[in-house]
């Protein structure tokens, strides 16, 4: 496989900004005092990112993705997102191996 070098550029740039954007947005928030609407306001995107992500997927594939979407949405209410996520996978597993 050969790699172009304008192609190798590019993905190193596209590594740099995705790193100094992650980078200085933790910086940023550790430096700024938010207010009570705005902390409220930033606690909302990580599942509003996670539907977004498994809204899809339910809706377009069959039972046992769709069944493993509804695990991931009840596992995200007690848990974080990650355990979350692989609980929706397990179940989608275990569902597709049982021959749902």
């Amino acid at each position: 496989m050969n790699l172009d070098p304008a192609t190798f550029t590019t993905i190193l740039a596209m590594m740099a900004s995705t790193v100094f954007t992650r980078f200085s947005g933790a910086y940023l928030v550790r430096r700024l005092k938010l207010g009570d609407g705005a902390e409220k306001a930033l606690a909302t995107v990580p599942p509003a990112v996670l539907m977004a992500v498994v809204a899809p997927t339910a809706f377009a594939s069959g039972s046992p993705e769709t069944i493993g979407c509804l695990v991931v949405v009840l596992a995200a209410l007690r848990l974080s997102l990650l355990p979350a996520a692989a609980l929706g996978v397990v179940a989608v597993a275990l569902l597709r191996a049982a021959g749902f």
